[in-house]
């Protein structure tokens, strides 16, 4: 609970005293002194920063003058310096903390906006169309050497050549794609059933179904054309597009399915065949969706459903039955019978949610594009920016002294950087930063793992690419605040904000909770200020049984105890009376407040079957209230009183010297 608190205290802080606005007059580059505590120095830039973001013109209610927000602006300076002098921001808490939100803040740094948006909006364009392709895969892994590299591309580019001389793709896809799935898999007795391959074709699917460059291949070629090589972390591709059409969204549908698969003999193919005819001439007759289910449907977990199955995109199910579900065009449709690889069905549309406008999708979108492989295009383009803004510059020849002392050892998780200890040349450079071989070797040995198949060259050259782009983003992490004077002082309002936090807590806070006796000292000293107003005490009955209630009013005017008469009437079947005493003011009570307040017994009232009166037994004058009477509003009280010591203490143990002529100068 204080964790959500101590969040929204440093958030509302940053928003009270660091909002948006800003006023004509620019006092950035102001860094004249107007005010001192100690030795520190406190510019006209950075009070006036935040003075002109808390007074806007337009803002009626609470405006400051810039006197009064001076005088509140040195009492938290004056408090977050206590929290230095008392070391609170050396504490490790205190800097994973700030760690932990400037990771967060600086997550829109090393994003390009531009790069973000393009890929958001050809997501959006992609997400309204559906691709049906098929694929031929060479195998080849990201770090194979150059000459395994070389000779999957030669196999998967003379593939491509003989499918565009008009030889049939799916033939090809059989022959030689890595791609298991093309292929027939025959049945193992006891371990899995015949499968037939689906000779290459992936069926129809949508942008985020795919690895980002096979669905770029795929949306860049005409429909009946043959893709270009295209490179995945799977190995080499081809592609033919099958089918483009208008995407079909997400559906809910239900089905009458009869099975029949590859394996089926003639005999029991013929049957099948005949139930769903059967099941759909009795649809055409009239008959209802759901009562057809219950007589023909083979699909146990649909059919007490009436066949309804769970909503599903259009790479959830195989092609034949989208294609079955995309000509429906109102809910209620059904289809004719459709063949798939699975057997018979027949689909009838309940809903589809078609992509709406780009406002509607783009939510939902940015979210998917964050967890896509394709969000790192936008990181390359900010190191690419980085590098041509710092002089980037690389000294390739220096790799292979380095390179010379990786050996087998490495694919075995035993190579060590001592082994580079000496080498010391620089490997490239950004801005005024150096990184050497031995900074290189390092990196190496953390990210070395056991691997007998990869490529020492490969390995290599790929961490050497993954090492530079590290450094080349940490050059930019540790230069936020000097390259974004906003950032800066972004980092600066919450490292405040948690110091402030933490000091108050112990101050005031947490301080006004534990100190009971200062809290009891407080209440003594200040309890005419928490008084209640007139009252009574009375008790309250309701009687549920209306030949019991004037004993029950006799009992109550010869001073019998509400409590006791209850008990007189506790044995019956039917509870007669239920009643509340106590002392009642104004407003805390319906019944207390329709009646006159005098001794003695009220009129009767109703509450649905009950009759209801009031025994008013002394009429209360004001009194103070006890301390657990009200003990959250004097609680608060106490923690105003304890900032306002705070305070008073804080300005006669710290030098407070404003520059009034600098003051004067921008009043």
């Amino acid at each position: 609970m204080k964790k959500i608190f101590k969040s929204f205290f440093i958030l509302g802080l940053i928003s009270l005293l660091f909002g948006g606005f800003s006023m004509a007059q620019d006092y950035s580059e102001d860094e004249r002194t107007l005010l001192k505590i100690e030795d520190e120095k406190i510019s006209v830039a950075e009070f006036m920063r935040i003075y002109q973001k808390n007074n806007v013109e337009t803002e009626v209610i609470d405006k400051k003058s810039l006197e009064e927000y001076l005088d509140l602006f040195i009492n938290f300076k004056l408090k977050v310096k206590q929290a230095e002098d008392l070391g609170l921001d050396t504490v490790q808490s205190f800097i994973d903390e700030l760690n932990g939100y400037r990771k967060q803040l600086t997550k829109p740094y090393f994003i390009d906006e531009e790069v973000n948006q393009r890929l958001l909006e050809e997501a959006y364009e992609r997400k309204t169309e559906d691709i049906r392709a098929s694929h031929i895969l060479i195998r080849v892994d990201k770090n194979a050497s150059p000459a395994d590299t070389l000779e999957a591309y030669n196999k998967i580019t003379d593939i491509r050549q003989r499918a565009l001389a008009g030889e049939d793709f799916g033939d090809l896809a059989v022959e030689y794609s890595d791609d298991p799935s093309a292929r027939d898999m025959e049945e193992i007795p006891g371990q899995r059933p015949f499968r037939k391959g689906n000779r290459g074709d992936l069926g129809y699917f949508s942008v985020f179904d795919m690895v980002y460059p096979f669905e770029t291949a795929a949306y860049n070629t005409e429909e009946g054309e043959i893709s270009d090589v295209v490179r995945t972390k799977f190995g080499y591709h081809i592609l033919k597009v099958e089918d483009r059409k208008e995407a079909m969204g997400n559906a809910t549908v239900a089905h009458i399915y009869i099975k029949m698969t590859p394996e089926s003999s003639t005999e029991d193919s013929a049957q099948a065949l005949e139930n769903i005819q059967k099941a759909y001439d009795e649809l055409e007759s009239g008959e209802s969706f759901e009562e057809v289910v219950r007589q023909y449907s083979e699909d146990r977990g649909s059919v007490e459903k009436g066949g309804q199955l769970p909503p599903f995109g259009v790479n959830r199910m195989v092609p034949e039955f989208i294609e079955a579900v995309a000509v429906l065009e109102e809910p209620g449709d059904y289809s004719e019978p459709v063949l798939t690889q699975y057997g018979w069905h027949i689909v009838k549309l309940i809903e589809r949610k078609k992509p709406g406008s780009f406002e509607d999708e783009k939510d939902e979108l940015k979210e998917r594009l964050q967890r896509d492989a394709r969000s790192h295009k936008s990181e390359e383009a900010v190191i690419t920016k980085v590098k041509r803004d710092y002089k980037f510059k690389e000294y390739t020849k220096n790799q292979d002294d380095l390179r010379a002392m990786l050996d087998s050892s490495y694919l075995k998780k035993q190579w060590s950087a001592d082994t580079a200890a000496s080498l010391n040349k620089k490997l490239f450079r950004i801005g005024k930063e150096k990184y050497t071989q031995y900074d290189f070797a390092r990196y190496l040995e953390k990210k070395q793992k056991r691997n007998r198949e990869t490529n020492l060259d490969v390995i290599f050259q790929t961490s050497y690419h993954e090492f530079v782009d590290e450094k080349v983003i940490d050059y930019l992490d540790q230069r936020l605040e000097e390259i974004y004077p906003e950032f800066g002082a972004l980092m600066k309002e919450y490292r405040d904000g948690i110091l402030l936090f933490e000091l108050t807590d112990q101050k005031v806070w947490s301080k006004a909770v534990k100190d009971t006796s200062g809290l009891q000292e407080f209440h003594q000293k200040h309890k005419d200020d928490y008084m209640w107003g007139e009252r009574v005490k009375a008790s309250i009955f309701k009687v549920s049984d209306s030949s019991k209630l004037e004993e029950i009013i006799t009992k109550a005017k010869a001073g019998v105890k509400a409590a006791d008469i209850a008990d007189v009437y506790r044995n019956d079947s039917v509870k007669v009376l239920t009643w509340k005493s106590g002392k009642f003011a104004k407003g805390e009570n319906e019944y207390v407040d329709k009646i006159e307040w005098k001794e003695g017994i009220s009129k009767q009232m109703k509450e649905g079957d009950k009759i209801v009166f009031v025994m008013i037994h002394e009429i209360v004058g004001p009194e103070p209230k006890k301390l657990d009477e009200a003990r959250g509003l004097i609680t608060a009280d106490y923690q105003s009183f304890l900032e306002k010591q705070w305070i008073k203490n804080l300005r006669e143990m710290y030098d407070v010297e404003v520059n009034e002529q600098v003051l004067s100068s921008i009043k």
